[in-house]
């Protein structure tokens, strides 16, 4: 099984919408271990409205939480702690899109954080940029991250308005290679994510 971890530099940067994405264009499983803010939604219906494939099975939670804020909180509130041990790998041979909850370094309990599973599932990861003032930095701090602790790194997305500037630094100083971009869309339907399947570079470069 091959394990793709969908991260971001921080919060609501277009993980969701990249995950979709890529369980479209690879017809892959998709997962969220942790999910905050299911009040409102979670991001497995999310992923059941964007995508048209057969092949997908969309696994359940191991925690879905009701108030939208860090996971380590969430499950304050609901008087539980996340507990590693019980975050179990879905059983799958096809491919499997594991979404994250915000950043590397949200805490997931008092001790450990989102990189933990991340290290856990020994998954590569795919790290989503929405560009903003400060996302060099973000961007540059969360690489560094994942190459201190030897995480390896399948590519990068951009999300938004290109900036010609700052993807120039991010890839050089990175390294790594843009697999796919998206832009601020009036609408995320089925057909937007269809559309964007087809363009990502999945292949290795």
């Amino acid at each position: 099984m091959k394990k793709i971890f969908v991260t971001g530099i921080g919060t609501d940067v277009g993980k969701t919408v990249v995950s979709g994405i890529l369980v479209e264009a690879l017809k892959a499983d998709y997962w969220k271990p942790v999910q905050t803010g299911s009040y409102f939604s979670t991001d497995s219906d999310k992923i059941r409205k964007y995508i048209t494939n057969t092949q997908t099975r969309i696994h359940p939670e191991a925690y879905v939480l009701r108030q939208y804020m860090s996971p380590h909180a969430a499950a304050e509130l609901e008087d539980t702690r996340i507990d590693l041990h019980k975050i179990v790998l879905p059983e799958t041979t096809n491919t499997l899109i594991i979404e994250g909850a915000g950043g590397l370094m949200v805490p997931l309990n008092e001790e450990q954080f989102i990189i933990d599973l991340i290290v856990k599932f020994e998954a590569e990861v795919v790290v989503v940029i929405q560009n903003y003032l400060g996302s060099i930095n973000h961007t540059l701090l969360t690489l560094d991250v994942l190459r201190y602790r030897n995480i390896p790194v399948a590519g990068l997305v951009f999300n938004g308005p290109p900036h010609q500037l700052s993807e120039d630094i991010i890839l050089r100083h990175s390294g790594l290679r843009c697999i796919g971009r998206i832009m601020k869309e009036g609408v995320i339907n089925q057909q937007v994510i269809s559309r964007y399947a087809g363009q990502f570079s999945l292949q290795p470069a």
